[in-house]
Formats: structure tokens, sequence, C-alpha cells
């Protein structure tokens, strides 16, 4: 790819991140509202995949969706699902930067997905990574007076899952080059709908719906349309930029979000926080170097 072709998709990850970095305070908004995350997921997702749906129907052919090659589109779905869920319920449970650091883990699982479903090999390099990123989130997870490195609550679970969907995803988007973006885009976006749902059901969260205010109905349909908007550009960018340089543009994210957790939450992090993440991000950024050749 030329520099000038390569430029676009650089641009649209970065957009991208910059936006998913401020995302979060929605959601938390809505769960001050009375609303749980698993829902705000589900009704969120649910507005831009009928976005999606309505915009891109000329787009959708049955003999794409029922062909054999197209199973790769499910487990797209079962990993976005996944992954969007995990953010939603990290960010609205546990600190901002603390479940985006260990949301940004996703090059370590990046570097080993890539491996055995893009055939990508590890270089020395590569190795270092693995090393680096888990010294970071040995760092960062350590708690004075334990013995072991834990993770310490609910919101840590979600962004350590959510990075591994997340690289997944990633990994699968870029194997997959026989599918157009619209149909992927639909595919991340029923998936985690779908997810999303099944946790309401699970958290028995539904009867949430009843009591919102108008200003939550403005705020949903504002995230819905952000939502689809945001994975048009991802998944544009994804489909281009090789899975590891990928992940590491995605890093603008938590420059974006910790300013906004700052200024809108009043959340800092301490200094061996810092230092753990500070070594996860060194490893992203050095992972765009893994496969350059």
């Amino acid at each position: 790819m030329t520099k000038q072709k390569k430029l676009l998709p650089v641009a649209s990850l970065l957009l991208g991140a910059a936006i998913w970095g401020v995302a979060w305070y929605p959601y938390r908004l809505l769960e001050q509202a009375g609303m749980r995350g698993e829902l705000s997921t589900t009704l969120a997702y649910s507005i831009a995949l009928l976005i999606g749906l309505i915009l891109f129907r000329r787009q959708l052919r049955i003999s794409e969706i029922l062909n054999p090659a197209a199973g790769i589109l499910f487990w797209i779905s079962l990993s976005a699902g996944w992954t969007g869920i995990a953010y939603v319920l990290g960010i609205i449970h546990g600190e901002v930067m603390r479940v985006l650091l260990l949301f940004y883990l996703a090059p370590l699982w990046t570097i080993l997905f890539s491996r055995i479903l893009l055939q990508e090999r590890l270089s020395r390099q590569g190795y270092a990574i693995i090393l680096l990123s888990l010294a970071g989130a040995l760092l960062l997870l350590w708690q004075p007076g334990s013995k072991l490195p834990l993770l310490a609550s609910y919101g840590d679970w979600m962004g350590l899952s959510g990075g591994l969907a997340f690289a997944l995803t990633n990994v699968l988007i870029r194997k997959d080059q026989q599918h157009g973006i619209q149909l992927k885009l639909l595919a991340v976006l029923s998936g985690t709908a779908l997810t999303g749902f099944a946790a309401t059901l699970l958290m028995e969260s539904i009867s949430d719906i009843t009591h919102l205010h108008t200003h939550a109905w403005l705020i949903l349909a504002g995230i819905g349309g952000l939502v689809f908007f945001l994975c048009i550009l991802l998944q544009y960018g994804m489909t281009h930029i090789p899975a590891n340089q990928a992940i590491v543009i995605m890093l603008f994210e938590l420059v974006a979000a910790a300013i906004a957790a700052y200024f809108l939450t009043n959340e800092y992090l301490t200094g061996r926080d810092w230092a753990g993440g500070l070594m996860i991000a060194s490893a992203s950024l050095f992972s765009a170097r893994v496969n350059r050749d």
C-alpha cells in the first residue's frame, strides 16, 4: 500500500481511537440514570445496527450470508460481542484508565492470534513484546500485601477479557478479505447487540427501560449513531492496516481517555499504575515492528 493510500486508514483509526477515549462517559451517565450497562449496550448497538441495515440494505446478499465462507462472520460477531459488552461494563464499574490499560494488553494477544490465524511469524521482537506486556500487567495488577498479582476488581476482569476479544476481532477482520466492510460491520453490531441482550436477560435488568427519562433516550440515540460512525472508521482501518500496527494506532485512545477521566471523573493513577501502563504502552508501540516487512 502506498503512503497516500495508507494515510486514510491510519487517519480513520486515529479519529476512532480519539472518540472512543471519551465514548465511555455517556454510558456512565446512563448508569447514573438507572440503566445498567448490559441494557445500554444492547440498545445503543441495536440503534447502530438499525442504521446499518437501512444504509447497507442494497449491499446485503443472502448468498454471501449463507456461503460456507461466511462462517468467519459468526466468529467476528461473537468476539466483537464480548469486546463491546466487556468494554462498557469495565469502564462503568472500574477505573477508566486501569480498565483501558488492561484492555490494551491486546497487542500481546494480537501477536499470538496473528501467528495462529494469519501465519505471521513471531520474531525476536515479538517475544520481547510478550515479556514486556506481561511485566507491565504484573506490575499494574500487583497489590501491596499480596503475594501474587491478581485482578483486583470486576472492572479489571472486564478490561482484560475485553482486550483479548478485541485482539481476536482485529485479527479476524484482517483475515476476512472475502467480505466487504459493510457486512463485517453488521456482524460486529449484531454480535454486540445480541451479547448485550443475553447479558441483560441474565441480569434481569430489562425492566430498567420502563422508567427512563427523555434525556436518557436522547443519550442512547446519540451513542447509537456514534457507535455506527466509529465502527465504520475502525472497520475501514482494520481492513487495510496490518493487525499489529492497527492496535498500536488505537493506543491514542489512552491519551484521550486519560484527559477525559481526569476532567470528567477526577480519576487518577498511582505511580505503580503509570509504570505498568508505560510498559504495556511501550510493548504496543514496539509491536508495530514485529511484521513490518
